[in-house]
């Protein structure tokens, strides 16, 4: 069954608009990551968008892959090479 880059992107939204953290002054909106949905589903290399909203969203990211709905996006394997191009390694949660 082949799903539309539409349709992951959809999903991926809503999922990330579900999860809204904060952490002290920062607050965590995993939907500031949108500009990073069509490099993590491997449609598209990182925008400079994307790697600068990635790098202001990097303390989340532990937060970020406690929720099962947002861990199979943030986890992923295009998720890290996504980070590792933008210079933004994940952290060790």
């Amino acid at each position: 069954m082949k799903i539309s880059y539409a349709a992951i992107c959809i999903v991926f939204v809503l999922l990330l608009s579900e999860a809204e953290l904060s952490m002290g002054a920062m607050t965590c909106n995993p939907l500031e990551l949108s500009p990073c949905a069509s490099a993590i589903t491997g449609a598209n290399a990182p925008s400079a968008i994307c790697c600068s909203k990635l790098k202001e969203q990097r303390i989340c990211l532990c937060q970020y892959m406690k929720d099962p709905n947002l861990r199979k996006f943030v986890n992923s394997p295009n998720a890290r090479k996504v980070a590792t191009v933008c210079g933004s390694p994940f952290p060790r949660c």
